[in-house]
Order: structure tokens, then sequence, then C-alpha cells
């Protein structure tokens, strides 16, 4: 589960991590108000105007812009709230910008000039360790400059037996070449953020500028957060963080039904028990020339119900020319899944694309003989290499 950069941020400060403060606002009168107010917190003149969605990069589509005055405020949130913003990281389409962050400016002149860096903790699937993250090229894609510097990205991996240690923290200070009070800075600031990493059960933290301001204080200036949904079971406060005007709305409606899917760009359906067999669905799919059109995975209850509620957000996708459904009936039994798609069939009235059914397992002769007895516009195939030559011919 994704978050926006506001609450990212909240959630760091709570766990002692110092940020750049801000208050949200919904339209250009209330981004007026939040200046206002951050100006009497803060002291800040200046204010950054932020567009609050879930994607990156959103300076480069004009998501972020610096406001000298209180008309300027009003002015540019006014064009933000409301505009799709096109970004390196979202369709050609764009979201749809509701809120807006007002922030205080940090980069004010002093002693030392600003640096910024960048900062990441996540999980390197390859050691099972968590794993820091930073370079000194901050404010840039980190891909660029891995791709075109890789020599100024560190690592720095935790055992998660033994946690972040001292000298780890010391040590990616000490390689983004700080020194005095910006080095304990520093310190205090990978081991907050670590702290957070866990403690929320976050699979991503991603902190793109972490600044060093004139005087030498560290801090997040910006926050990509990223939630492992599969324990916000043990985070009741944080799953009602969840913006679900972020997400594709067939996503989840599909969720709300109890189903896996995932939307992807191609022209066949599937309908699929098990995310493994899914998997080789969509590798057969790709072998007879045709691009899967999303992951779903209906799980082990493949009743009528079920099956029709996935066939229904199967069809929302118009881009799809035909359903392959395949079920291996280990848990469930192929035939009540092909009663299943029989009734979801006729409940639905005329299906106007193609479907191949496969099935395989418990009671898979009496599942066939249901399909091909039924009257309807299925194909039945047995095999996986059937099911593929099914599918490149309905294609053409």
């Amino acid at each position: 589960m994704n978050l926006h950069e506001y609450q990212g941020k909240e959630l760091l400060s709570s766990f002692g991590v110092r940020i750049q403060r801000g208050i949200v606002a919904q339209s250009a009168k209330d981004a007026v108000d939040a200046a206002k107010q951050m100006t009497a917190e803060t002291g800040t003149g200046w204010h950054v105007i932020k567009a609050q969605v879930h994607a990156g990069g959103r300076g480069k589509g004009g998501g972020v812009k610096l406001a000298k005055n209180l008309q300027e405020v009003e002015e540019i949130a006014g064009n933000i709230i409301g505009m799709d913003l096109v970004t390196p990281q979202t369709s050609a389409e764009g979201k749809r910008v509701h809120q807006v962050l007002i922030a205080e400016d940090v980069y004010y002149p002093g002693d030392n000039e600003p640096e910024e860096y960048y900062m990441s903790v996540l999980l390197n699937r390859g050691t099972g360790k968590n794993m820091i993250m930073y370079s000194t090229e901050g404010g840039m894609d980190i891909e660029t400059v891995a791709e075109e510097t890789p020599h100024l990205i560190f690592t720095e991996e935790i055992d998660p037996a033994l946690g972040l240690l001292g000298f780890q923290a010391r040590r990616v200070a000490f390689n983004l070449g700080l020194s005095g009070g910006a080095f304990k800075e520093m310190t205090k600031f990978v081991s907050a953020l670590y702290t957070a990493y866990v403690k929320s059960d976050a699979s991503l933290f991603e902190i793109n500028p972490v600044l060093k301001t004139s005087d030498d204080k560290i801090m997040a200036v910006d926050a990509k957060v990223t939630l492992d949904d599969n324990a916000l079971y043990r985070h009741k406060d944080l799953k009602e963080l969840r913006d679900l005007r972020e997400e594709n709305p067939i996503e989840v409606e599909a969720g709300a039904l109890g189903l896996n899917y995932v939307d992807l760009d191609g022209n066949v359906g599937c309908m699929v028990n098990g995310a493994g067999l899914a998997m080789a669905t969509m590798d057969l799919i790709k072998q007879a020339g045709g691009e899967p059109a999303n992951f779903l995975d209906v799980g082990g209850t493949a009743d009528a119900a079920r099956v029709e509620a996935a066939f229904k957000i199967i069809l929302k996708d118009p881009a799809v020319k035909a359903i392959l459904i395949n079920i291996f009936g280990g848990i469930v039994r192929c035939d009540r899944v092909a009663q299943g798609v029989i009734d979801a069939y006729k409940n639905m009235g005329n299906i106007s694309v193609p479907i191949i059914v496969r099935l395989q397992g418990t009671n898979a002769d009496i599942a066939k003989e249901l399909i091909d007895n039924s009257g309807l516009d299925v194909m039945s195939a047995t095999e996986f290499q059937e099911a593929a030559d099914k599918v490149q011919e309905v294609l053409g």
C-alpha cells in the first residue's frame, strides 16, 4: 500500500525523523490558510506547493512549485489542484490531483551550502537482509545515477537478527562526506529511518532528497513509503491511510470481491486459481501470440458467484479479445467450476468474446462433458498446448 508524501512524513516524524514540515490543502483557499499557518509556526516566508499523488517525478510534470508570497500560493495551488499530472511514472493520461502539500522552504541561507542526498531502505531479496541504499547524488533519478555513475551508489546490508548497528549508521554518514554536527545528525537520521521502516512493516522507504541544511540539520524533504499489505492487520491506524482514488478502480473492485487481480495491457483475459498457475498461463498466452490482459487468481472457491464476478471484472477491460480459464482442481472440483462457468454465462447473457476453458484435476472428465454439452459458445481444452492452440485460433 502506497502512502502520500505528507502521510509518509507524518509516519517518519512519529519515529523521530526530522522532516520538512507542511500542511495539506484541498483547495486554493485552504492553501493560503495553510501557508499563513506555516509562516506562524516556522517563520518561513516562501512555500513549496507539492501535488499529492502516488507517483514520482512530480516536479518534471509541473506538480512541485515554489511560491514567494500568498498570491502565488493561491495561484499555484489553484492550478495544480484538479490537474491531470503526467510524470515518468504515470500513464499518458496522468493522475488527477485532489490535494497539495504546503511545505516550508528549507533551503534558507546560512554558513554552509545546502546539500542533497538520496537514501532508501528496502529488502534485498537476494540475501534476505534489509538494505540501506544511499548516494551523494540526491534530487536526481536514482536510475540515472545507477546507470551513469554507479560508483556513487552505496549500500549497507543489515542482519535482521541484529538490527542496524552503530558503526553502520556512522559509515553511511562517512561515505556521504559529512563531519562535525552534520555527521552526528546523519547517524541519528539513519537510525530513526531504519526503525521507522521496521516498526511500520514497510517494504520501501525512499527519501529523495535527504537535505543537509545550511545550518547542518538533516531532514527528509520528500518521502515515498510503501507498506507491506500482508502486515496491515498489525497496523489498523496505517490501514486507514489508504487512498482508493490513487488506485486502479477495477483492481479496487476486484479486491472488494476477494479476487487477486492486477490490470495489464494485453488482449487475453485470464481466470486462474493459484498464483503459480496464473504466471504459467500468462507465459502460455505470450507463446500463443497474445498478451495477457490481467493477472486474476480466483482462489480455491471458484463457484458460480465467484466466476461470474471474475467474468465481469475481466470484461470491464475493452481491450480483451478472448478469455482463457485455466483451473487445476486440487482443492476445488473441476465439475463445480464448470457448472460455475455455465451458470455465470447464462446469468450474464451473451458474452461477446470467445472463452477457452481448460480444467484439470478432480472430476476433469465430468467438467469437460458439462462444458461440451452446455450448448454455449465455450471451447474446452484438456492439455496446456491445446489451450494455447485455441487461444491462437481465436486471436486469428
